[in-house]
């Protein structure tokens, strides 16, 4: 469960196409979150982008087709532990896509 201890998660839903790329808008987010760990959501077709960010209140951005939640505190998620492509295992801070994505 998040805390509000400066992890979060982006949770972008329906992330890939048909073939299993990542569609053009996940990609960006995925490239802009820099070196921390992403993971394929536990229905296989989203991503979550772990990492460490001031979020008091979680937040359902929908723009065209950019689907993200935004959680870091009081929020359950799925750990799946099948990270994406070469993603680090470690956390990086995300505070400016965050602020990017929120505002």
């Amino acid at each position: 469960m998040l805390n509000g201890d400066g992890i979060v998660c982006l949770d972008l839903d329906h992330a890939f196409d048909d073939e299993g790329a990542l569609l053009p808008w996940a990609a960006r987010i995925v490239d802009e979150a820099g070196p921390t760990y992403v993971e394929t959501s536990p229905s296989g077709h989203g991503i979550h982008v772990w990492g460490l960010a001031d979020v008091r209140q979680g937040r359902k951005l929908r723009r065209g087709d950019l689907a993200v939640e935004v959680y870091g505190t009081s929020r359950f998620l799925t750990v799946t532990g099948r990270r994406y492509g070469s993603a680090p295992s470690v956390l990086g801070d995300i505070s400016a896509l965050v602020e990017r994505l929120t505002n």
